[in-house]
């Protein structure tokens, strides 16, 4: 019996030890969270994964145009708002969001849906749709190597930016009056 327990510790330090020999190595497209507040307490949160170009045709190869997108990498991307807001020009209540895509070469759809804990885009369900807005393609002049999504202040709204390669896409998001 001893001689047993004797080996089986043996062999999972063993085990053990070359994992610890082995470096970790980063994930391929990581999560990441961006987060914005405005005057009056209303947060966003986007959370999402960052897939890299690596020498690929990105936009038309990669992520089909007018086909739809989880809009990053992984588990489909996810918005939370505390607060109500204009996404675009419609009006978006608090909540939580799947954000879908559907690229194309001169302007995207964005798409907030309200089916959540989406891997991909497998599962897309445009009856779940809360609001769709089209917004145009602005071309840039350096490439993006990650994916990113940010937000940009400006005097009256924030700019929800999504950019990759050589394309940008922002759609406007302000405050409802109270």
């Amino acid at each position: 019996m001893h001689r047993t327990f004797t080996a089986t510790l043996l062999l999972c330090l063993i085990t053990l030890s070359a994992f610890a020999q082995e470096p970790l190595k980063p994930k391929q497209s990581p999560l990441d969270m961006r987060t914005y507040k405005f005057e009056d307490g209303t947060y966003m949160k986007v959370i999402y994964s960052r897939p890299h170009k690596r020498g690929r045709e990105v936009f038309g190869e990669l992520v089909p145009y007018d086909k739809i997108w989880r809009t990053g990498a992984n588990q489909a991307t996810e918005l939370t708002i505390t607060g109500p807001v204009w996404f675009g020009e419609q009006a978006l209540a608090a909540g939580t969001y799947t954000v879908f895509s559907i690229p194309q070469k001169d302007q995207w759809t964005l798409i907030l849906n309200g089916d959540l804990g989406q891997w991909g885009a497998f599962n897309y369900a445009q009856d779940q749709d809360v609001l769709r807005v089209t917004v145009p393609v602005v071309n840039t002049p350096e490439s993006w190597e990650p994916f990113t999504i940010d937000f940009e202040q400006f005097e009256n709204h924030v700019d929800m930016v999504l950019i990759w390669d050589r394309t940008k896409v922002a759609v406007s998001i302000s405050q409802q009056e109270q």
